[in-house]
């Protein structure tokens, strides 16, 4: 799997760095194209030379050298994975923090591709509560990491903090790029973010939702070989490229994206909060305060996920969410069974971290025979691959 791909090694000061000399060994051996990035603290360990030499490309570690630039934006590019092997305590306190006093750490804040770091360092640090916070705000932000390994550590402890062994990387590496191709040539529609649904020109009726569970869907969709499109309500949020957004409004707008693009779809995610009602009619001109109170009345909007169940065919997938305050289990299940989908995403209000706006999320997601799959807290970026893998395991099963 890795024939013909673009490997970023970034090299830190770890006594674990003269394993990058067998593991640029490998990746080259494998078919892998590499290129590299040391830290000026990497050179201690092992030599820009013996890892030029092993890569076959020149090793960089200053943002100018021979008097010329060296350029971290075409650099982060130019890779389809960045993979950071040793990561050492200092640069993953600067990973978590943005601070860029290195060409390795522009060449990371400026690098579109998917990040993988292979930590190392001593046992005690490892375990420090520092630590385990750094990792879990490079999580936050999408990157990947390595298990460390149990062993003897260059104090002469026995301990967690070893990099994990140069083959293990490169075993990492295979199954990585063997599950973006998972959803090759497949065609995926996801909703995500509220719809605003018009008063008068400058008041709406909406909701608190973000948009950022369903955008960290699609872009793990897309991650994975995916042809995705997006329809997406009012949210700030940017979408990685490679994704086709519809940006839409109200729920009628959102309603009328999936319909048109659902039937050529062989997934469907509706992660979007869609408003229940909308106003029966909207004002021309912005309305007055002229008294105590103000009534509005409301008219249903039009079930997506019902009408795509109603029309769905054997091979398709259909995803709902439910998000529900009480009896969410028997709420979530009844929502699966009566919208004739495959699956239903269960977040409970009732959950720390979880529902609108924060950065995790916590589900549990339920099939058609009622099965249940659990997950704790996570990021939602953790959230999306553990949503998709399991549409994809359904969605072969089925197929």
């Amino acid at each position: 799997m890795l024939q013909n791909k673009k490997i970023l090694l970034g090299v830190t000061g770890s006594i674990a760095a003269y394993k990058a000399a067998l593991l640029t060994r490998l990746l080259v051996k494998a078919g892998a194209e590499v290129k590299i990035v040391m830290t000026g603290a990497a050179k201690d360990f092992v030599t820009p030379l013996s890892l030029s030499t092993l890569s076959k490309n020149p090793v960089l570690a200053g943002l100018a050298e021979n008097d010329s630039w060296a350029n971290h934006v075409m650099l982060g590019r130019w890779a389809d994975i960045m993979l950071v092997a040793p990561l050492s305590c200092n640069t993953l306190s600067k990973m978590a923090t943005g601070l860029c006093d290195n060409l390795l750490m522009a060449v990371y804040l400026s690098a579109t591709c998917p990040v993988v770091v292979a930590p190392a360092m001593d046992e005690d640090m490892w375990h420090h509560a520092t630590t385990k916070k750094n990792l879990e705000t490079i999580r936050s932000f999408g990157n990947h990491i390595i298990p460390v390994e149990s062993g003897e550590l260059a104090s002469g402890l026995v301990g967690e903090g070893r990099m994990a062994e140069p083959e293990s990387i490169v075993k990492w590496l295979n199954a990585f790029f063997l599950n973006r191709n998972e959803l090759s040539g497949k065609k995926v529609l996801i909703t995500a973010g509220p719809t605003y649904e018009q008063i008068d020109p400058v008041r709406f009726i909406g909701n608190h939702s973000s948009g950022k569970m369903g955008i960290a869907i699609a872009e793990e969709m897309k991650n994975r070989g995916a042809d995705v499109t997006l329809v997406l309500g009012p949210t700030d949020i940017k979408v990685n490229g490679g994704i086709r957004v519809i940006k839409v409004t109200s729920a009628a707008e959102m309603f009328n994206a999936c319909e048109k693009n659902f039937p050529a779809s062989d997934i469907a995610v509706m992660s979007a909060a869609v408003a229940d009602y909308t106003p029966e009619h909207v004002a021309a001109e912005k309305i007055k305060k002229t008294g105590d109170g103000l009534s509005v009345s409301l008219t249903k909007t039009k079930d997506i996920l019902k009408t795509l169940g109603g029309i769905k065919t054997a091979s398709q997938v259909l995803v709902g969410f439910a998000l529900e305050t009480n009896d969410e289990e028997a709420n979530a299940l009844k929502k699966l069974h009566s919208k004739n989908a495959d699956l239903i995403v269960l977040n409970s209000l009732q959950d720390a971290g979880a529902g609108f706006g924060h950065d995790t999320n916590k589900i549990t997601i339920f099939d058609k025979t009622g099965k249940s799959f659990p997950f704790d807290t996570k990021p939602k970026k953790e959230v999306a691959i553990d949503i998709v893998n399991t549409i994809i395991q359904h969605f072969y099963a089925k197929n």
